[in-house]
Order: structure tokens, then C-alpha cells, then sequence
């Protein structure tokens, strides 16, 4: 792939160009933004550009010579392995594969990059490429560092061998402590714009016409969110949030005297009983209560992600208000922290329910 040919993100692109034709590329880099984006693409491709035989003068890889059929590989398995972990953050990465001798690819084991893995890396770091003219480090998800791991990849930056280039990639460098941050050429990346995921989505065809801004929206930005969305899938988990929120309001709005109680729970159990998915079911929750923000602020003309049921959003918005919505936040918070906890995140929606409208009432008999 050219440089002209990524998708988004001109300005950090057009940075990566312009140090590998200057050949001004620093000892180590960090690229950081928001998932999704193409971090990692462009730091497959910047490694691919380094090792090519037959560099242009524009700096792109000539895409032929061993060392650029090696790197077309890797860009190709990490499209492939994004695509297919976004919805299990915590499963084993797969590693093997997206490496070869100058050009590795280190990644979260679980939910941390740990110490071992750092440590092969200052030990490999410092011996001669086996066959390239450097050998580059891509170090996925950088903010998972271990902490024990952190000063030994800080003993690497403080003095990089002449051979080795270090790519980090992180959708949260704040988290990053400073001195690390301070050894690295910062290129920052931005949301790809919606009329380039737009024109992605009609172009790849995997969703209908109708589907295509739903699409666009949902995916605020992401190219591996636009590329993975599953219209159907998105639907079946957004089912039981539209459930819970029409439960919710039925109160409010006048037409039950009180809540539909069971299904309220029913709604809950719902969101919870798939825990592999309650992340990804979450994200989908807090997606839809900003939308009804939105709707609080801008009415009918807010620009929500869920278009395709802004009617529902309007009917819910008003009763609830943006207190409601807040209670509502509150709630998904709490549901989270007792999935880190291990504990049924049902038990957090029934809660918050039962505060916002009080408890059902007990019948006689």
C-alpha cells in the first residue's frame, strides 16, 4: 500500500512520509489516537517503507522485494485479526504470525504486555538485524504495559541502538508515563472523517443502502468499526437497551399507570446474561443515552447515531430529561464495576431501575 492510499488522517501520514523519504526517522515514535483509526496500518507500513529495497523517492515501499511481501502479510493478518477480536478485548491475542526476524509485532497477552515480552525485547533490541537494515518493534496497546515492565522499555529509549526502531501505538497516552511519552516523536491521529467511512461502507457493500448511515455514525470515526459493523448483530444487541428505555419511560409518559415491571427485568437479564458480550453491549447503551442527550439539547435535528429509531429517541428524551439520562450513566457505570468485580451486572440495572421509579408493588395472596 502507498501513502496515498491510506484512508484519513492526512496530516499524521503525510509526517510518517516525510521522515522516511528525509530519512529522518527517529529511534522511537508514538502514534496515538483513537481506536480504529489506522495506528497500526500506518506503523506496518512505516516498518515496511524502512526495510524496502527499492524505497521511492516519494518514500513508499516498492511492494516486491522480500522485505515489503513480508510487511504486505503482516498489514493483511492485522486487518483480519482487528477485525475479528473487536468484541473480545481480553481474549488471547494471537501473536504468532505477525512476526518475522527484523520486524516484530508485540502485543497485550490477556489484558497487559508483561515483563517477559518487554525483556525479549531489550535483549533482542541490542544484536544486529538478521537480514533487513533495522529491525522495528510495533508495541500494540502500549498503555497495557506492565508496570514492572516500563523501565526496561525506558532503558531502550534512553539509549536506542543505531539499528532499532521503536513504534508505540496507544489510544490513551496520558496513561503513558512522561518520560516515555518524552523520548518519542509524537504523531498524533484524529477520527477519520464520516464522508470517507461514508464512501468506505458503499463501497465495500456489506451493509444495504438503508443500513449504510446507521453505519457511518455508529462507527464515529473508526475504519476497523466500519469495516467489522454487522447491521443485523448491532440490531439484536440494541434490542434490549430499546426495551429497558421504553420500560423506563412508561411511567413517565402516561401511558401504563405503573411500570411494566416484567419487562423491565426481562430487559435486563437481556444485557447481561451474554458476559463475553457485555462490553461491546455496553459501549451500545452508552451510545444510545448520548444520542438522547443530543435529543434534550437539538430535538429532532440532533445529530444522534442511532438514526434509524430517532423517533424512539424523541419519545424517550422528553420524560426522562437530561437528569434521567445521568441517573441512567450512572447506572452503566455501576454495571460495569460489577463486571470487573465478577458480579452480576443485571443486579446494577434492577437497581437503578428500582431507584428511578421505585419498587414494584407487593400483591396480596
Amino acid at each position: 500500500m502507498r501513502f496515498k492510499e491510506f484512508l484519513g488522517n492526512r496530516k499524521a501520514v503525510e509526517t510518517v512520509r516525510g521522515l522516511v523519504a528525509g530519512d529522518r526517522v527517529p529511534g522511537a515514535l508514538l502514534f496515538a489516537g483513537p481506536d480504529g483509526v489506522g495506528k497500526k496500518t500506518l506503523a506496518l507500513m512505516l516498518a515496511q517503507a524502512l526495510n524496502c529495497a527499492r524505497q521511492d523517492a516519494d518514500g513508499n515501499a516498492c511492494g516486491e522485494c522480500p522485505a515489503c511481501r513480508k510487511g504486505e502479510a503482516m498489514i493483511a493478518a492485522a486487518r483480519e485479526d482487528l477485525e475479528r477480536r473487536r468484541d473480545s478485548k481480553d481474549a488471547q491475542r494471537r501473536v504468532e504470525g505477525l512476526v518475522y526476524f527484523d520486524l516484530q509485532l508485540i502485543e497485550p497477552l490477556s489484558k497487559f504486555i508483561l515483563i517477559e515480552q518487554i525483556r525479549q525485547l531489550r535483549s533482542t533490541a541490542y544484536t544486529r538485524p538478521f537480514e533487513q537494515p533495522r529491525r522495528i518493534f510495533i508495541v500494540d496497546e502500549a498503555q497495557t504495559i506492565h508496570w514492572q515492565a516500563v523501565d526496561l522499555l525506558l532503558k531502550v529509549l534512553e539509549e536506542p541502538p543505531e539499528t532499532t526502531t521503536l513504534i508505540l501505538i496507544t489510544s490513551n497516552a496520558s496513561s503513558l508515563r512522561p518520560t516515555i511519552r518524552s523520548r518519542c516523536l509524537r504523531v498524533p491521529f484524529l477520527p477519520v472523517e464520516d464522508e470517507l467511512i461514508r464512501s468506505l461502507i458503499a463501497r465495500e457493500g456489506r451493509v444495504t443502502k438503508a443500513q449504510q448511515e446507521l453505519a457511518t455514525r455508529v462507527a464515529a470515526g473508526s475504519v476497523a468499526a466500519a469495516r467489522a459493523f454487522d447491521a443485523a448483530e448491532y440490531e439484536r444487541r440494541r434490542r434490549p437497551w430499546m426495551g429497558f428505555l421504553e420500560s423506563v419511560n412508561r411511567p413517565r409518559s402516561g401511558t401504563r399507570k405503573e411500570p411494566d415491571w416484567d419487562s423491565l427485568f426481562d430487559s435486563s437479564k437481556a444485557l447481561t446474561e451474554k458476559r463475553d458480550e457485555f462490553d461491546e453491549t455496553l459501549r451500545i447503551g452508552y451510545l444510545m443515552l448520548r444520542d438522547l442527550e443530543l435529543v434534550c439539547e437539538h430535538g429532532k435535528s440532533a445529530a444522534v447515531a442511532n438514526v434509524d429509531i430517532l423517533p424512539h429517541l424523541v419519545a424517550w428524551a422528553e420524560p426522562l430529561g437530561l437528569r434521567g439520562i445521568a441517573r441512567l450513566k450512572e447506572g452503566l457505570d455501576e454495571a460495569y464495576r460489577l463486571q470487573i468485580r465478577n458480579v452480576n451486572q443485571q443486579l446494577g440495572l434492577e437497581s437503578l431501575a428500582l431507584d428511578l421509579l421505585g419498587p414494584p408493588p407487593v400483591h396480596a395472596g
